[in-house]
């Protein structure tokens, strides 16, 4: 997967990435996320934020989006929502095509944890 994802066009790339939701975002606020994303979104405790946390990161979301054009992409198993902002706050300083190399590193970390959450089912 990860070998199809380096050779893929930029253009596919983008597509992917922008195809993963926003953290604490309008499709958890819905209810719409997969079950996984909603199990890593909980485990993380994005779902516990206070409303000072939670318009934090809906701030950070949209500048994230604005400054690179697509959302900021983490693997959150493993981390808390403060480690989620922070990492929020230090990429949104970052350089796009670092940023865009990031987000699929990140998808592969994802896709790497759900794999193995199969195996040991």
């Amino acid at each position: 997967m990860l070998d199809v994802l380096e050779h893929a066009s930029h253009a596919e790339q983008l597509a992917l990435i922008c195809a993963h939701p926003e953290l604490a975002g309008k499709e958890a606020d819905a209810g719409s996320l997969t079950d996984d994303s909603t199990q890593e979104q909980r485990g993380a405790g994005l779902d516990n934020c206070s409303a000072a946390e939670k318009a934090h990161l809906v701030e950070c979301n949209r500048a994230y989006r604005e400054r690179f054009g697509f959302p900021f992409v983490i693997a959150v198993k493993g981390l808390t929502r403060y480690d989620i902002i922070t990492a929020m706050e230090k990429r949104l300083q970052g350089d796009p095509e670092v940023e865009f190399r990031e987000c699929l590193v990140q998808i592969g970390r994802i896709a790497g944890f759900r794999l193995a959450a199969l195996e040991t089912a």
